[in-house]
């Protein structure tokens, strides 16, 4: 029925010439009032007539779309095909060039000492987590049948080889760097790592006073015979394997002893001297064993899953599942067995064959086992041995007027924040604090990712709720290694009266959001965010890179405030004006403007694609930087982690170069840019929280803003115009997967280092305070 006829047809049933009806009875004078009333009926049949109307145009123009989409995808597949298959590098095998990169600091002599060993820490922390992540869940997908992720084209099974060999490389790397460098290097500055026989008799007999009060009482000794199995060993705890052998028969039996978690990693002998833990236990053993002789001792440490599963479509309650897979992951199967390399090979066989460890990752190193506990020597007091001492600047958002003030500048213009060299304190906790405090501010929402045990941002919240303004709080209970942290702020928000929201049903929460809802003195109300590339985490803004946009733009607003909704009401909005979400947006998003950039470029006009993120391995991603390569667009990556493109191969990727940044601070801002700035080639620039990776772009909740200050975009671009410059110290990586070093000019002296470049403009703006 065409809208004519469906009018009309609603017009005569309303009343209208129907004049069969008359030959029946005779017309009745209506009321005036009902004749009144037929005016507003009619309209509304209009209304919704128009109603239908625009939605059929919408439900033909998304058909428009989709099959302008799934063309543009079949065109995209045939150059795809035209593609080397082997176009992608392992993601494995780039992890652990990561970990490499972050060795060589460890190694560097020019670092300086004390930093060295926190690069020590940092790198044996990363392989916990590459073995209890990446390795296990490889191993298990494998086992079970399920499909593994690689898009080499190469045998899982090759993968999995390769990344266990390089993995033990680096570990004897990393070994020998802390016990032939770092210690004999720490030595000389009258910081000493001793073992039990390097002491003086004075001081055994200290530790052994020790042993006796502090931790004799809490060691268990269990052995393993015929009515006593082997014991469970949790997982990333430090033992000793020991074998015992009873005074009279000779026979030998196999004990574990755990060293308690609770008790420090080294003890303290003498000031600046100190020994591992694991030691003073071992010269203790007989203390655990009394009449029976101790034949051997070794350290072992294992490593078990540490990735979360859980199926929350027949899941109920999220929170109460995930408490319980926490407590159930402790008893997953090992997939690392470190020891100490003077460990016998009978003792080795018996723990690979108790444990079921795959032989290939049982690892013998010097010791001591678990370097990732050597950071209480990186955060001794010796100044001179760190880095020098940073006072972020404060300028940023200027402060001379109160708690109101932050609410003036923002409605005046936008405020970008570069974080270290910014406080955050200053800015973005500030914007949180004062919003809790100012009476004129109705609602606080926000995402949080992860955050610290004295954030102010929580205390700010809880104010906030207490003083009668409704607070959301989207906490992400699901994030890896703060699952429990997580949990206890979240009971904390909730009791306090916040609305608590436990993430989203089958994706992560990962966007970085507040948005403040404000009366002015007009009556009206304006809305005031915070987009951020990193989370609301006072500690880590301090060692992390990232940036942060606070706007009080109108789009801005309404955009935050509607996918607040989608968080917390189920909301289907997927489009947005100034925002870009996963999963529905950030992807295509990204690739319509990589294929704009070729358009821009084919029609003889600059074009430029930048990016800056934490790890790139999207396929389709990297797909659509090959074929602007391909075009001839320059694409310029600062890829701190993971990467699998493959700069630099003829016909493929001639055009692209790939930088990496390990220092300092952890680069961790997300920028993606796309243009010159020229007149004719007018630029995009995007700040956010998702990397170009799986599970960012479709099993998370991601958000990029797009910048529109052109000073503002132009710093963002030309800090990774400055991070490409050759005279920058970083690492370059090459077609076959391997970074090389750059940090050293022709002459053998140090090129410049961008996070001190970064440090020294903010002094000169003041920003030492």
């Amino acid at each position: 029925m065409c809208r004519e006829q469906y009018l009309g047809s609603f017009a005569g049933a309303r009343g209208g010439d129907n004049r069969d009806m008359e030959s029946v009875a005779p017309r009745r004078r209506k009321p005036a009032v009902r004749s009144a009333a037929a005016d507003p009926d009619r309209e509304a049949a209009r209304e919704r007539a128009r109603k239908h109307q625009q939605a059929a145009v919408r439900a033909r123009s998304r058909a428009a779309a989709r099959e302008q989409r799934e063309a543009e995808l079949a065109r995209r597949d045939a150059v795809a095909g035209q593609m080397p298959p082997d176009r992608y590098l392992d993601r494995e095998d780039s992890w652990l060039r990561f970990a490499e990169r972050i060795l060589e600091l460890a190694e560097d002599p020019n670092v300086p000492l004390l930093e060295r060993v926190r690069f020590c820490s940092i790198f044996a922390s990363g392989m916990d987590e590459f073995f209890g992540v990446r390795i296990a869940g490889r191993i298990r997908r494998m086992a079970t049948g399920l499909p593994v992720e690689n898009a080499t084209g190469k045998p899982t099974e090759e993968i999995l080889e390769n990344a266990l060999e390089l993995a033990r490389q680096l570990s004897a790397r990393s070994a020998r760097c802390f016990s032939d460098m770092l210690v004999p290097a720490l030595s000389t500055e009258g910081i000493e790592i001793l073992r039990w026989k390097e002491l003086v008799p004075d001081e055994q007999a200290r530790l052994e006073r020790l042993f006796k009060e502090r931790i004799y009482p809490v060691l268990t000794p269990l052995a393993v015979d015929p009515t006593h199995p082997f014991p469970f060993i949790s997982a990333l705890s430090l033992s000793l394997a020991v074998t015992i052998a009873d005074q009279v028969t000779g026979e030998t039996t196999f004990a574990r002893v755990k060293v308690p978690p609770l008790l420090p990693r080294l003890m303290i002998v003498s000031p600046n001297r100190f020994v591992p833990v694991e030691d003073v236990i071992a010269a203790q053993l007989g203390e655990l064993f009394v009449g029976l002789d101790v034949v051997e001792h070794h350290a072992f440490r294992v490593t078990r899953i540490t990735d979360l599963e859980i199926d929350e479509d027949v899941t109920e309650n999220l929170l109460k599942s995930l408490e319980r897979e926490l407590t159930r992951r402790r008893f997953e199967p090992a997939v690392r067995l470190e020891v100490e390399e003077s460990i016998s090979d009978d003792v080795l066989e018996r723990l690979v064959t108790e444990l079921d460890v795959d032989t290939r990752a049982v690892y013998r190193v010097p010791g001591p086992l678990d370097l990732a506990g050597m950071s209480p020597i990186a955060d001794l007091d010796f100044r001179h041995l760190k880095y020098p001492r940073f006072v972020p600047s404060e300028a940023a958002l200027p402060h001379d007027g109160g708690d109101a003030s932050v609410f003036k500048v923002l409605t005046e213009r936008d405020v970008l924040v570069h974080h270290p060299y910014d406080s955050f304190t200053a800015s973005v906790a500030r914007l949180l604090v004062s919003a809790a405090a100012d009476p004129r501010v109705l609602a606080i929402k926000q995402t949080l990712y992860r955050t610290s045990g004295d954030s102010e941002i929580v205390d700010a919240l809880i104010d906030a709720a207490e003083a009668g303004k409704q607070v959301v709080v989207v906490v992400e209970i699901k994030a890896r290694g703060d699952e429990r942290a997580n949990i206890a702020w979240a009971h904390k928000l909730e009791q306090a009266g916040c609305h608590v929201i436990w993430g989203f049903r089958g994706l992560k929460t990962h966007c970085k959001m507040a948005l403040i809802v404000r009366e002015e003195q007009d009556g009206s109300l304006r809305r005031f965010c915070h987009i951020g590339t990193g989370n609301y985490h006072p500690k880590t803004a301090r060692l992390y890179e990232d940036f942060g946009l606070m706007t009080a733009d109108r789009t801005v607003g309404e955009d935050i405030t509607d996918l607040f909704n989608h968080l917390t009401g189920l909301s289907r909005r997927t489009e947005y004006r100034r925002l870009l979400v996963a999963p529905a947006g950030v992807r295509a998003g990204l690739i319509e403007r990589i294929d704009a950039q070729v358009e821009l470029h084919q029609a003889g006009k600059p074009a430029r694609i930048q990016m800056k993120c934490n790890a790139l391995i999207d396929e389709a991603i990297i797909d659509s930087l090959y074929r602007a390569s391909m075009a001839g667009v320059p694409v310029d990556l600062w890829i701190r982690g993971i990467c699998a493109i493959k700069p630099g191969v003829p016909g493929l990727s001639e055009t692209v170069r790939v930088r990496s940044v390990v220092d300092r601070f952890l680069e961790h801002s997300r920028i993606y840019s796309f243009g010159t700035g020229a007149d004719e080639s007018p630029d995009e620039v995007w700040i956010g929280s998702a990397d170009m990776m799986h599970r960012n772009l479709d099993r998370r909740v991601e958000l990029l803003v797009r910048v529109t200050d052109p000073a503002q975009r132009a710093e963002l671009r030309g800090l990774i115009n400055l991070a490409m410059d050759p005279a920058i110290s970083s690492w370059w990586l090459a077609a076959d997967g391997t970074w090389t070093r750059h940090h050293l000019d022709a002459g053998g002296q140090p090129l410049t280092d961008i996070q001190e470049l970064l440090i020294r403009t903010r002094r000169s703006r003041g920003g030492d305070g």
